[in-house]
């Protein structure tokens, strides 16, 4: 057998091997993803990322995470979140194409105008809350077209797999409300002293306007913008649908 047959049936069995690990681990993703149709995960590959960091660091920010049932959160936080993050979240079927493309131009255009060492121009992002989900639930923080394309596969597998309210459900207790804070329980005992079931609507506006930036909110609770952008979203909320 030459060098080149020798190296040719090499690279087929590798090809074989990556494929065939690839093929298992869509396979794992999926009997996890049936599973969250009835079982609560315990927490998420973010989560635990988090945790190691804070570990690592030796934070002495004590943990938050308490998981609630869909009905012991009030329907103020999930109109405030879908209304700020995701206002046609029971309409469409997991992505918005036309708001992934519009968030990729603004992203463009501030780049564009960014001066050489000032500070990085904000990220516009157009990811719907299934998609936050995928992405939290199960990858890691890596930005990739490799990762992009898993995370759109995850995203496909939990609208098929499991229902909005699911969906939602699984959202509302997973999201990241500041550092070592988790889920929409923590966050309403942390910032307002009460539980989920119990936030007003312009408590429920502001930890939504929270979520794209929460351990920088986190910081500024006295922020005018995280005020004026809370009335904001309580005013539109009565609109929004919820699953």
């Amino acid at each position: 057998m030459t060098a080149l047959k020798v190296f040719t049936a090499g690279l087929e069995r590798w090809l074989l091997a990556v494929i065939a690990a690839g093929v298992l681990l869509q396979l794992f993703f999926v009997l996890r993803i049936a599973l969250m149709a009835w079982w609560a995960p315990q927490s998420t590959a973010f989560e635990r990322s988090q945790l190691w960091q804070h570990w690592q660091s030796g934070a002495a920010t004590p943990w938050r995470q308490q998981w609630v049932d869909y009905a012991q959160i009030t329907p103020a936080l999930k109109k405030a979140v879908l209304t700020a993050e995701d206002d046609l979240f029971t309409e469409h079927d997991g992505v918005r194409w036309q708001a992934i493309e519009k968030a990729w131009q603004r992203n463009q255009q501030a780049q564009a105008k960014a001066q050489p060492g000032s500070r990085p121009a904000k990220v516009y992002g157009g990811s719907t809350i299934t998609q936050q989900l995928a992405k939290n639930l199960l990858l890691s923080g890596e930005r990739s077209l490799l990762r992009k394309g898993q995370e759109l596969v995850l995203t496909f597998l939990l609208e098929q797999l499991l229902d909005k309210r699911r969906i939602l459900e699984l959202y509302l207790n997973h999201a990241e409300w500041g550092q070592g804070i988790f889920g929409a329980q923590a966050a309403a005992q942390h910032y307002f002293r009460k539980p989920a079931s119990q936030l007003t609507t312009l408590e429920a506006a502001r930890l939504a306007v929270m979520l794209p930036r929460p351990r920088y909110f986190q910081n500024h609770l006295q922020s005018p913008y995280l005020h004026q952008r809370a009335q904001a979203i309580a005013r539109r909320m009565a609109a929004t649908a919820i699953p």
